[in-house]
């Protein structure tokens, strides 16, 4: 399936149940690595991060191929003053050269192409301008539960080991910054889950199958007697390890 197009039938799980990011996330952008002026938020999806950006205050282009995540943003955030939605890729922007001070790529960098988003970052960017890559990064082990729905992916996931955020390695990520340039933080995030909140956190997910599919049935008889086995006070947890990988490009 097009990268571009993979979520146009979970936005509404995609807009619920993805986690935000942590306050200490932001003070980090803002307080270490600067975040000010005009930025682009490229890969915006329905607008999750772009929302923290303009808390801050921030002016804010949220770049995004998808047209449902783009109505999504637009419908929650259209008015806010410092809010500019553009249809466009992390490869074609569309924004004129030397237009943005920083750029935010928030659980999207491994959907691009690295060297022509890398070109045109480059052209985007004003002199000294930074561009920060954060992933949540769902733990996969630690508690029976984290091990239990990485094994459900696994089994019944499309093509969860092919898409996964994680295949891109720590070498990957610092070629993609001028040389030597990349520096990298990191910070504990958590989403708490009923039954209902932890299926649409699945559903939420491109590689989960969606009714109608084989995988389908199986897969959600099993997540229910993962929930019913792990589940605490009617709950279930989802730990994540929040990356912000940043510098010049």
């Amino acid at each position: 399936m097009n990268s571009k197009e993979r979520f146009s039938n979970r936005v509404d799980s995609y807009t619920k149940y993805r986690p935000s990011y942590p306050q200490e996330v932001m003070d980090y952008l803002y307080d270490t690595v600067g975040l000010h002026g005009e930025i682009a938020d490229i890969g915006a999806g329905t607008g999750i991060f772009t929302k923290l950006l303009l808390k801050r205050g921030s002016h804010v282009t949220a770049v995004e191929p998808n047209q449902a995540m783009r109505e999504a943003a637009e419908s929650d955030f259209g008015g806010e003053p410092g809010f500019h939605m553009v249809s466009g890729s992390a490869e074609m922007t569309g924004l004129p050269d030397q237009s943005v001070d920083h750029i935010v790529s928030a659980q999207a960098f491994h959907w691009f192409d690295r060297h022509a988003a890398q070109s045109e970052f480059r052209r985007i960017l004003r002199p000294g301008g930074k561009v920060a890559l954060i992933w949540n990064s769902r733990l996969t082990e630690g508690t029976p539960f984290l091990e239990a729905y990485e094994q459900l992916l696994l089994a019944y996931g499309t093509d969860y080991k092919e898409v996964d955020q994680k295949n891109i390695g720590h070498d990957t990520l610092a070629a993609f910054f001028r040389s030597g340039d990349m520096k990298e933080a990191k910070f504990f995030n958590r989403q708490t889950f009923d039954y209902e909140g932890l299926c649409g956190r699945l559903h939420s997910s491109s590689y989960a199958p969606l009714p109608g599919h084989p995988n389908y049935e199986p897969m959600m008889k099993e997540l229910q007697t993962i929930y019913e086995q792990n589940e605490l006070d009617g709950c279930v947890f989802f730990d994540y390890e929040t990356k912000v990988y940043w510098g010049e490009v």
